[in-house]
């Protein structure tokens, strides 16, 4: 079942038992008690934020997920094609990972899941029906987890021209089982003005607004980003604390954070976790949530991001559960 914006929803099991087996988890360096409370992923590429151990069934093929900082973006998609390759580039294969992404939520103890196809997707491996592509969500989601709160997002690359863009979204414009649109890729291959056309229209349809911004991009970005496409959420957003002036703006406008350390600290973004800026975002009041990002490559499934960055030493235990809880109650 999909929410969308503005629907009240309620959450069992955030009382005061289930905040302190949180915090003992954690300092007890137990990951499966972490893995048993609820907390949210809000920042999921499926494609590679499925369940290893339900894709080593699927395929007999282990993905083994890189173990130390690689150099760039390039290198990425070198792993991609070694570990996915084409045996996914089929309306099965896109199946099978959608799956694979609730079967690895259900895993973690993740109770809220955002996550989406890219409008590309919907010619390639769904005949272009929009129905066929919710239905292939909703399915998965039913038959895995129907426990989890699905938000489906609508995803974008950077990459594309506006007017392709725009006429793959004329299929999705009006469906209302989708709740976010995500804008993703390099953050240079377009300025992020082309964008606002699109993002208006978003807006008109009742859906919350996000976009990639302050990953590899300046503190400057990510104000200009949350301007312009008057967004309500950043998926990264860490340049921002570069600049003090931009912590009050996204703290003044209530703008949160989707953060997923392991993938910054892997793709070189950040130098160590201890150091990572989600402890000097959070401390200086931004609205920050954890999340996984790509699970198979940087193995950061929520459970392990939590608990990295309280055995690092980045935050305390009272200060990840806050984040937790404050995911949970999230729009």
């Amino acid at each position: 079942m999909t929410f969308r914006r503005g629907e009240v929803v309620c959450f069992l099991g955030l009382n005061e038992e289930t905040v302190m087996k949180f915090t003992d988890a954690l300092i007890q360096e137990d990951l499966e008690a972490v893995r048993g409370c609820p907390k949210v992923d809000l920042h999921n590429h499926f494609v590679l934020g499925g369940s290893r151990k339900f894709l080593r069934d699927y395929s007999g093929k282990d993905i083994q997920p890189i173990k130390k900082p690689i150099h760039s973006i390039d290198e990425m998609h070198t792993w991609n094609s070694v570990n996915l390759g084409g045996n996914y580039e089929t309306a099965e294969g896109r199946r099978v990972l959608i799956r694979a992404a609730f079967s690895q939520a259900k895993e973690d103890g993740v109770t809220i899941l955002e996550i989406g196809e890219d409008v590309w997707g919907l010619g390639e491996f769904f005949h272009g029906n929009i129905e066929e592509l919710v239905t292939a969500f909703e399915t998965a989601h039913r038959e895995i987890a129907p426990e989890i709160e699905l938000r489906l997002q609508i995803g974008l690359s950077r990459h594309c021209g506006i007017a392709y863009l725009e006429d793959c979204l004329s299929h999705f414009w009006g469906c209302k089982a989708f709740y976010s649109i995500d804008l993703y890729g390099d953050e240079l291959a377009q300025p992020i003005e082309n964008f606002r056309s699109i993002y208006r229209r978003a807006k008109s349809e009742g859906l919350r607004l996000k976009a990639h911004v302050g990953e590899w991009g300046t503190a400057d970005d990510v104000r200009r980003a949350v301007d312009c496409l008057e967004l309500d959420e950043v998926q990264h957003g860490i340049a921002a604390a570069e600049d003090p002036s931009v912590i009050r703006f996204l703290t003044d406008n209530h703008i949160r954070l989707n953060i997923t350390p392991s993938s910054n600290y892997l793709l070189g973004r950040v130098e160590d976790l201890k150091k990572h800026p989600i402890a000097g975002l959070y401390r200086s009041g931004i609205d920050v949530t954890i999340n996984s990002d790509d699970v198979l490559i940087f193995d950061s499934d929520v459970s392990k991001e939590y608990l990295r960055l309280y055995k690092c030493g980045c935050l305390n235990a009272e200060e990840l559960d806050d984040i937790r809880k404050n995911g949970l109650k999230a729009l």
